[in-house]
């Protein structure tokens, strides 16, 4: 229920890739349950119309930080000067460098480990100290079905997204008695704005809107460290985990990955 949602993870609900794609389906169903929000994102624009449309639309508080997700002490710093309390964390911002590894230039891979590593890492570390102290609040990672395993031309993405799954279900078992809910969201293939301009064929199997994948997400808050979206996509989880070899999973997932360029 709307109510219990939010003395459960109000007031404030804050999401770190905000302005757009699944970042705004998670923002619109948190102001569904009538969380305020606090929105970061490097995009100003797409940001302050997204703030505005749901502030409209649900009548609840948007607070806006233009901010880049690979710089975390920036980040840092707009968050503490907040005179709000935050009860839950959502964590979608990620950066994908596609492509052969020996392809890739420095920066690109360390972009890739600011963005999706090391702030999610120290963002829910900033924001767990309170939830801890009032006993109660919520962190949602977001991983990926290409993380289950090695993934060809993903090779970087797809080490951090494991990355995020094992944070988020170390963290789970440390901080439930502790009163805070953590899970990662294992997803595969969404229609965001992105991967609809991404993809010239149709849409890979499972693929889901972003509304669906932040609601089934946020309904498996408080319930276990995982949560795959979609029943192709957790038949497609099971296989890859569970009845396939590694060597199999990995050469499975490359019949997918291989001929990103």
């Amino acid at each position: 229920m709307p109510g219990q949602f939010c003395d459960r993870y109000g007031p404030y609900g804050l999401v770190a890739g905000g302005s757009d794609g699944l970042g705004a389906a998670f923002a619109e169903s948190l102001a569904k349950r009538g969380l305020n929000l606090v929105l970061v994102a490097r995009q100003t624009q797409r940001l302050e119309s997204t703030g505005a449309r749901l502030r409209q639309a649900y009548r609840v508080d948007v607070k806006t930080i233009a901010a880049d997700l690979a710089d975390f002490e920036a980040v840092k710093s707009a968050v503490e000067c907040l005179d709000v309390s935050i009860g839950l964390l959502v964590y979608n911002a990620a950066y994908c460098p596609i492509g052969l590894f020996e392809t890739k230039t420095e920066e690109e891979l360390a972009l890739a480990t600011a963005v999706n590593v090391r702030t999610p890492l120290l963002i829910a570390h900033l924001l767990s100290e309170p939830m801890i102290a009032r006993g109660r609040g919520g962190i949602v990672l977001m991983s990926s079905l290409a993380g289950a395993q090695g993934s060809q031309r993903l090779a970087t993405y797809a080490a951090t997204k494991a990355f995020n799954a094992t944070l988020a279900e170390g963290l789970w078992k440390e901080l439930k008695p502790r009163g805070v809910d953590v899970v990662a969201c294992v997803a595969g293939a969404i229609m965001t704005p992105g991967y609809s301009q991404a993809e010239s064929a149709k849409p890979a199997p499972g693929t889901l809107a972003p509304q669906a994948v932040a609601e089934q997400t946020l309904r498996a808050l408080g319930k276990g460290p995982i949560v795959v979206p979609g029943a192709v996509n957790k038949v497609g989880r099971f296989v890859l985990t569970r009845l396939l070899s590694r060597r199999a999973a990995i050469a499975m997932m490359a019949n997918n990955t291989g001929g990103l360029v």
